[in-house]
């Protein structure tokens, strides 16, 4: 057994250095693993039986628009990815897409036979509409949930299931999804309290949330609250109550919940104050903004900073932090956007083994504490971040599996997104525009929205 595991790990160290170059018909070179980390993981994975069998094919395409490869971020390899390579021989076949046709990309390449063969969950929009155009293909028949490896996310798989089949390999929950980003500077030279530390005192809700922006924001002179793209869905998320659910396998709106209307009467008060800038500039993102002072809050995801720092420094500032959404006062718990790691099959794919091997290299790399240990410590190596940052965001994860809360507006169809995330006709983002109140948007947009809802939920 001892050779067995000694080649094991030799077999992994030289997969690892192969794959790592990175370089694609003599373009750039990505980043290695080092010997010493190589060595590491070699030994994690060949100490760790929870991987079994065999992968008669090796290829698996992945259809994003990013790559689980190493790429120009600075990301190291992925410990999955070196784990699947020398476990099981495996390689990913990266199929780029853009973000706006990345789903009739997807349907382009489903009706060619391309074999596409997993697509991420990551961007939470994919289930249930990928389910329901039967995109997507349930996971049921590769993923056992008695398996040690799956077992502690069955639960979290049984939140997205239609017609009473799974349909999202759940690798992890993660609070990453849209915290606030901000810079220290910009904090202190305006007498302002680091919201760090106000949310490590309990005090981080929306009324100190609204009380900086009251502070700061002056525009005449050129100092701007809130910018980005997805400040509404994430402060939505503070209330507890999704726009829309899944509830016993069916579809439910939400949207005359009196939480939501609190949330939206709210989002309605930092609209007409002149709070939310993204709308200034044209609808059109400026986080370098932030470091240059000129901003309070960017709420994002946290992949903004998943980069090596003088790319994210060179936007946010060389001080920069970020902290949860801000607690509702009036919410039972502190509730933030739920962000999901996972991986959805796409139908006819061609090797929907292969998908499930890695998804267990994944969950490995996840539950296996060395291993876990290796991929914070990239967080300090490859991205520059500070222990504070680091600390910050296991909070946000630790957060986030206490409290799972999943809205699924966006990921229905166009038609209920174009009606409840519509920059044009407004739905969930017009209270905080200053356009229109929620009293009008919901009366004006529930009835649309059920009998959507219902022609999905009595769909064959």
């Amino acid at each position: 057994m001892k050779k067995i595991k000694a080649a094991l790990a030799a077999i992994l160290i030289a997969a690892m250095s192969a794959a790592a170059t990175g370089c694609d018909n003599g373009k750039e070179t990505y980043k290695e693993l080092d010997e010493a980390t190589a060595q590491k993981i070699a030994d994690i994975a060949a100490k760790d039986e929870r991987l079994t069998g065999e992968l008669e094919n090796k290829t698996i395409k992945w259809m994003a628009t990013w790559d689980i490869n190493p790429d120009n971020t600075g990301k190291n390899v992925p410990i999955e990815l070196a784990i699947f390579q020398a476990r099981y021989g495996g390689k990913v076949e990266f199929h780029s897409v853009d973000f706006n046709t990345r789903y009739d990309s997807l349907a382009n390449a489903i009706n060619g036979g391309e074999g596409i063969d997993f697509f991420p969950a990551n961007d939470l929009d994919a289930f249930p509409k990928g389910a329901i155009k039967e995109m997507f293909a349930p996971i049921d028949d590769y993923i056992d949930f008695s398996d040690p490896l799956f077992a502690d996310v069955k639960e979290t798989c049984d939140m997205f299931q239609w017609n009473g089949k799974h349909y999202v390999i759940v690798n992890d929950i993660s609070g990453d999804n849209c915290v606030v980003i901000y810079n220290r500077d910009t904090m202190e030279e305006n007498g302002l309290d680091d919201p760090a530390e106000l949310f490590a005192k309990g005090e981080w809700t929306w009324d100190t949330f609204q009380k900086q922006l009251q502070q700061f924001v002056d525009p005449e002179s050129g100092q701007e609250g809130i910018d980005g793209w997805w400040y509404e869905a994430g402060l939505s998320a503070t209330c507890g109550v999704p726009y829309i659910s899944i509830e016993d396998g069916k579809l439910v709106s939400n949207l005359k919940d009196p939480a939501i209307e609190r949330l939206q009467n709210w989002m309605w008060e930092l609209g007409t104050a002149n709070y939310v800038c993204v709308d200034e500039h044209g609808w059109k993102e400026m986080p370098t903004n932030i470091g240059e002072g000129k901003e309070l809050y960017y709420p994002c995801g946290v992949w903004a900073l998943y980069k090596e720092k003088p790319q994210w420094s060179a936007e946010f500032g060389e001080n920069v932090m970020f902290v949860p959404m801000p607690k509702d006062p009036n919410a039972d718990k502190y509730y933030i956007p739920c962000g999901l790691d996972g991986y959805m099959m796409v139908k006819c794919g061609q090797n929907p083994e292969g998908v499930a091997k890695f998804a267990a290299c994944k969950r490995m790399a996840i539950t296996n504490e060395s291993a876990a240990e290796i991929g914070t410590q990239g967080l300090y190596d490859d991205y520059g971040w500070t222990e504070e940052m680091v600390e910050m965001l296991h909070k946000c994860h630790e957060m986030a599996k206490e409290n799972p809360r999943y809205d699924f507006f966006n990921a229905i169809s166009k038609d209920v997104s174009d009606l409840l995330d519509s920059n044009e006709l407004g739905g969930i983002r017009s209270a905080s525009k200053g356009s229109y109140q929620w009293s009008e948007s919901v009366s004006a947009v529930a009835p649309a929205i059920d009998a959507y809802l219902d022609e999905y939920n009595n769909a064959d």
